[in-house]
């Protein structure tokens, strides 16, 4: 209990001096209360969210779409990739790229498309920028990134041999963003996962004490801004990343196609996308390799 209240103290002096919401690393969003208290035992799941907003813009697509499940029983979590593309249905909009949730409706609507082609509850919704996560990454100190293969993308920056690669924010930045790669949309979306999986690490790793811990919280608390959601429920979200080991962590990406609808280029969700996610929505946790 002393522990829980030195974390909400420490947490309440860094949203104290919570940037501005165009300033803003990271926005937490609750849009559904009565699933982000699971019983012991069922998975919670989290929407991370990279807008593709530009300065002065109010309104972005869902530029990079990553679901995040976690059992914290298991001590396991799976993060399936939802290409941007995908062609689906959009609550209340019809058929659309998937991405277009978070333009016509925020983080609300974009976790609400999200749960209509995964078939899971989506409570907390984590909204990025460029800039803001740029920044983020730089005040954590940087990040290890296990790169896949070697990189040479002159446009967006992403010049990395393979192996573990030691990343500030703008490399970061460009890891995520190069799509000069085979597979496109689909390597980079799965790129942008073990992204998500360096940060973890990184959090975790830098955090063996108490101490460190809520150290870590109050950095992340300084660039975050909430919507709907109180410090009880950041630090129970904390927590509850911090739980699960990133060597327990499954990265993948939906299964699709590439294709056209309403003049566009589109992507098609593939012949074992729903068997993949019916394998996560009962308990996060693949069963299949």
């Amino acid at each position: 209990m002393r522990r829980l209240l030195l974390a909400v103290a420490v947490l309440g002096l860094g949203l104290g001096a919570l940037a501005p919401a165009g300033q803003a690393a990271v926005e937490v969003t609750k849009v559904d209360e009565g699933h982000f208290r699971p019983v012991p035992g069922q998975p919670v799941f989290v929407l991370v969210v990279g807008q593709d907003a530009r300065p002065g813009q109010d309104q972005s697509r869902g530029d990079a779409l990553h679901l995040i499940g976690i059992n914290a029983a298991a001590g396991k979590a799976t993060i399936p990739n939802i290409p941007r593309d995908t062609w689906t249905e959009i609550p209340g909009r019809g058929l659309d790229k998937i991405n277009a949730g978070n333009y016509y409706g925020g983080p609300a609507l974009q976790a609400r498309a999200v749960s209509a082609l995964v078939g899971v509850d989506i409570p907390i919704v984590l909204t990025t920028g460029f800039q803001g996560f740029s920044d983020m990454v730089d005040e954590l100190g940087g990040v290890n990134v296990n790169v896949p293969v070697p990189m040479n993308d002159p446009t967006s920056g992403a010049v990395f041999p393979a192996g573990t690669v030691r990343m500030d924010g703008g490399a970061a930045l460009a890891f995520c963003r190069n799509r000069s790669l085979a597979g496109g949309d689909f390597t980079r979306t799965q790129d942008q996962g073990i992204l998500i999986l360096a940060g973890l690490a990184k959090l975790r790793g830098s955090a063996p004490s108490a101490a460190n811990t809520l150290k870590w919280m109050e950095v992340l608390a300084r660039h975050t801004r909430l919507d709907g959601i109180g410090l009880g429920d950041l630090y129970r979200l904390g927590r509850l990343a911090l739980s699960v080991d990133p060597a327990n962590v499954r990265n993948v990406t939906m299964p699709g196609t590439t294709g056209r609808a309403a003049n566009q280029s589109v992507v098609f969700a593939g012949a074992g996308a729903a068997a993949l996610f019916a394998d996560f929505r009962d308990d996060a946790v693949l069963q299949r390799s």
